[in-house]
């Protein structure tokens, strides 16, 4: 899809359908909408007085213009009412719309600048919320179907209409290069796991670094091993698919320090090890990678973004599976820091790997961790697919991570880290264990990884409930959702300007 920015008119604009928005709480087409109702003898006030037109938040209405715009058909977008409008908003209504536009086999979508203006959202906050809709609502993965589906068309040339053409096509770039960076993620996560092997995750990092000019350094199990790496090993040993690490630097600036490791869960198919999970729901295990995957795919954006700041993106990728060499509920493994973990369940393996992952971070001295990962049940169960949870050693950072969230509509919500919780994770027999118990489970998975972090400042993600998505609905389209690549990108940026 073509998505370019033009200086014009909207009334003037030739293309399938032009998209123009009305508020719940107005009682009249205002802007864009205006200008076409003129255009269209009165018929949008017409429906808005007869209230078949009332603005509610995505309600969709389709006018045929017969001959009255160049444009063959009009879509009215309801908006909500105008305090309560977010940028989040408008970018769930594009996906909505155009989604809508592709079922009724329309191919060229022309729009007005939707939200700009209100709340005080600047006409380029929202070019880039217009786009990134867009791109993110028309998402598809079809790799995999041989056959055509029925009246499936795709959106050829999605237009922005404007006045300032340079400002609002640097916009459109902005959008572009985070939303592809979205769905980047969103194809290796959606990616059956028989495709999707550490191997080839391994591959799609080599495939971006080349891209974009990261150094790229991915480790094999001996190299693992070499550096004492028995968490992550422990776990990849039940497996006939041999584990990767990879290691991806982006340089912004003249510096050898690392302002930021994004550390990423690569679990690239999670059957639970000896303690395997039950059979439903298990095919979603092929999507305990999107850690991974969206550190990986933050780093493109970055890049291309030109952020002066220096990030490095580690992936410990490996399958969890039960074959006759997996490590067993009670084994002992020692992590690259030295510290020694009682496995008491094998379906806990994530943190595993996440451990030598965090203290091969603490080797690269980075000023500040972030890791991501499908981690607990626990933390869908506490706050369902609407926000991400999130844990700190460190306020200021956590604050700045969930500013930085809010802003793009990825939302995260932090749980407590009190020295209380640590009792849970203590081991009879080595320093810790994997699993603390039936209570706080989110916490104490937490508290786990804290004991490879020191002092560094860092926060933990959980994304288990907003990785994936069971339908349609806004910019979301079933399946992966990308969570939290934008959010990533929009807080590198924010801190490198600092």
């Amino acid at each position: 899809m073509e998505i370019k920015a033009i200086a014009g008119d909207i009334v003037k604009i030739e293309t399938g359908a032009v998209i123009v928005n009305f508020f719940e709480d107005s009682g009249q087409p205002e802007g864009d909408a205006a200008a076409v109702d003129t255009a269209m003898d009165g018929a949008i006030s017409r429906l808005i007085k007869q209230g078949d037109i009332k603005g509610k938040l995505n309600e969709i209405t389709l006018l045929h213009c017969v001959g009255k715009l160049p444009s063959a058909h009009v879509v009215v977008v309801g908006l909500g009412k105008k305090p309560k409008l977010t940028l989040d908003k408008v970018r769930g209504a594009v996906g909505e719309v155009c989604r809508y536009l592709r079922q009724k086999s329309i191919d060229r979508i022309a729009t007005g600048l939707l939200g700009a203006g209100v709340n005080g959202f600047k006409t380029g906050d929202a070019v880039q919320a217009i786009t990134e809709g867009a791109m993110l609502g028309l998402y598809t993965f079809r790799k995999h179907m041989t056959k055509k589906e029925n009246n499936h068309t795709e959106v050829k040339e999605f237009a922005i209409v404007g006045r300032d053409k340079a400002s609002m096509a640097r916009a459109v770039n902005r959008g572009k290069i985070i939303a592809e960076a979205v769905n980047w993620t969103r194809d290796l996560v959606n990616e059956p796991s028989n495709f999707m092997t550490p191997a080839a995750m391994a591959e799609a990092a080599r495939k971006i670094a080349g891209d974009y000019g990261f150094k790229i350094e991915v480790l094999e199990k001996q190299q693992m091993a070499s550096l004492g790496m028995g968490a992550l090993l422990g776990v990849a040993q039940g497996s006939q698919q041999s584990p990767r690490f990879i290691i991806l630097t982006y340089k912004g600036k003249k510096s050898n320090t690392v302002d930021m490791a994004l550390v990423g869960k690569g679990i690239t198919f999670d059957s639970g090890g000896i303690d395997i999970k039950p059979q439903e729901g298990m095919h979603e295990m092929k999507g305990d990678m999107a850690g991974g995957a969206s550190v990986l795919a933050a780093l493109t954006a970055i890049a291309r973004l030109k952020a002066p700041f220096n990030v490095t993106a580690l992936v410990p990728a490996t399958e969890n599976m039960p074959g006759g060499s997996a490590q067993k509920p009670g084994d002992v493994v020692t992590a690259m820091n030295g510290k020694t973990i009682e496995v008491l369940n094998t379906d806990a393996e994530g943190r595993l790997i996440l451990a030598d992952a965090l203290s091969y971070a603490r080797k690269l001295e980075a000023k500040a961790i972030i890791d991501v990962a499908t981690l607990t049940g626990a933390c869908r169960a506490a706050l369902g697919t609407i926000c991400t949870g999130a844990f700190t050693n460190n306020q200021a950072f956590i604050d700045k991570l969930i500013a930085a969230g809010n802003e793009v509509g990825e939302l995260m919500w932090q749980f407590p880290m009190f020295e209380e919780y640590d009792e849970q994770i203590k081991s009879d027999v080595a320093d810790i264990k994997n699993l603390g118990g039936k209570f706080a489970g989110a916490i104490t998975a937490a508290k786990f990884l804290a004991e490879f972090i020191d002092n560094t400042p860092w926060v933990h993600l959980d994304i288990a409930g907003t990785s994936d998505t069971d339908k349609d609905k806004g910019y979301q389209v079933k399946g992966a959702t990308g969570v939290p690549v934008r959010a990533l990108v929009n807080l590198v940026l924010k801190m490198s300007k600092e």
